[in-house]
C-alpha cells in the first residue's frame, strides 16, 4: 500500500485485539473476525470515495461509489473487501482503497477507519 505508516494507537489497538481478533489463531481466524466484525458494524448501503488507486481495482482517486455490501467470505481471505456497482455488474473492491463520505455514521466510519489502520500498521492475515 502506498499509505504512510500511522502512529500506533494503544486504544485502537486494545479494541480491535479484544473485540475484532479476539480469541483467533492465525491468519484464517483473524480474517474471520474481521470480515464479521465490519459486516456486523458497517451500516449498508453507504457512499464513499477512493482515496488511492490499486492496481486490482477500476476505481481512480476521487471516485465515489455506492458500496453495497461485503464481498463473499472467499474474497476475503487476505484482505477485506466490499461490493460496489460498476459496469453494469457487481464488483469487489478493497475496503482500504474507499472512505466513507462525510454524512455516514458513526459506526461505520469508525469500522472502516479501524480496518484502515490494520492494513497502515502493516499488520496482515
Amino acid at each position: 500500500m502506498a499509505r504512510k505508516k500511522t502512529q500506533k494507537d494503544p486504544r485502537r489497538e486494545e479494541r480491535i485485539r479484544e473485540e475484532i481478533i479476539v480469541d483467533a489463531n492465525g491468519p484464517e481466524e483473524q480474517a474471520m473476525g474481521w470480515y464479521y466484525y465490519l459486516q456486523d458494524t458497517l451500516q449498508f448501503p453507504f457512499t464513499a470515495h477512493c482515496i488511492e488507486e490499486r492496481s486490482i481495482s477500476p476505481l481512480r482517486k476521487g471516485d465515489e461509489v455506492e458500496i453495497l455490501n461485503m464481498a463473499p467470505t472467499t474474497e476475503c481471505e487476505h484482505e477485506m473487501f466490499v461490493e460496489t456497482r460498476w459496469d453494469r455488474r457487481t464488483l469487489a473492491v478493497p475496503l482500504s482503497q474507499i472512505e466513507p463520505i462525510a454524512e455516514m455514521d458513526e459506526e461505520t466510519r469508525q469500522a472502516v477507519a479501524d480496518w484502515h489502520y490494520w492494513t497502515e500498521q502493516g499488520y496482515q492475515f
